[in-house]
């Protein structure tokens, strides 16, 4: 006789915070989901008949009995030293919480982190193409710095032309500020590679009218002894190259279910 016992799985609660092109993407897969319950969801702008709550209901109320906070941002804002020493010093209060930042379209994050923990990271470059549409660069203004004008400048050139161009070479950190809205993969490789940082883990971005919506993301990667590697990334993203494509949102719903099976502090998932 076979006796068949059928285990009760818990569904853990989730919260998001943004109902942008992600979050809504999120919300159908979550509902979907036998591990997760979507309890919550706030935005910079309340909608009632999606049950989104605004910004100013972001409380110790509604957030209580959540296991998981989704915040639709971006990874650039721990480019920000004090944020990053912040979050760190409040794991180190609450041992038993957790950071998980999503690996999205950064490829070989897990394995940049690894040899970051064992201190053999030497060096990690990350190069990303895209094309002008896919650029959204903030808006220039009298006390905009002269390095975003350039950038803007860049971008024109490289359009007028048809001809690719190098938007930025140097640390992560400086273009996280110039920049956020286009470089959450460096950041994700910045984080990653934390023996590294922000400040010596370097970026190259090059804008190429000739890949219309495609996204290319290079990482080249140097340890100890001369060992080297190198991933190359290739993908289509939507409305003309701006949308994030179908495997980076993908790439996100399988960060969350990973959260799962992490251990408290920052993880990369």
């Amino acid at each position: 006789m076979t006796i068949k016992i059928e285990e009760k799985i818990e569904k853990k609660s989730i919260g998001i915070i943004g109902f942008g092109h992600l979050g809504q993407f999120l919300k159908v897969e979550l509902g979907k989901s036998q591990q997760f319950v979507l309890k919550k969801i706030w935005n910079r702008n309340e909608d009632a008949e999606e049950g989104v709550l605004g910004l100013d209901e972001l409380n110790a109320e509604n957030l209580e009995g959540l296991d998981l906070v989704i915040e639709i941002g971006s990874p650039t804002a721990l480019a920000n030293r004090q944020t990053l020493k912040e979050i760190q010093h409040s794991l180190k209060q609450h041992n038993n919480r957790s950071v998980f930042i999503p690996s999205g379209a950064l490829w070989g994050a897990k394995d940049i982190q690894k040899m970051a923990d064992l201190g053999t990271l030497k060096s990690l470059t990350v190069i990303m193409m895209k094309p002008p549409t896919a650029f959204r660069l903030p808006a220039l203004s009298s006390d905009s710095l002269p390095e975003l004008g350039a950038l803007h400048k860049l971008c024109e050139e490289s359009r007028a032309t048809n001809q690719p161009k190098v938007l930025y070479d140097g640390p992560v950190r400086q273009i996280c500020q110039l920049a956020p809205d286009n470089v959450n993969a460096m950041a994700c490789a910045a984080i990653a590679a934390h023996n590294l940082g922000f400040d010596n883990t370097r970026v190259k971005l090059v804008v190429d009218p000739m890949l219309h919506n495609w996204h290319i993301i290079e990482c080249e990667i140097g340890g100890e002894n001369g060992f080297r590697t190198r991933t190359r990334r290739e993908f289509a993203a939507q409305h003309g190259g701006v949308i994030s494509g179908e495997n980076t949102l993908l790439a996100f719903l399988s960060s969350i279910k990973e959260t799962l099976y992490k251990p408290p502090g920052f993880n990369i998932c």
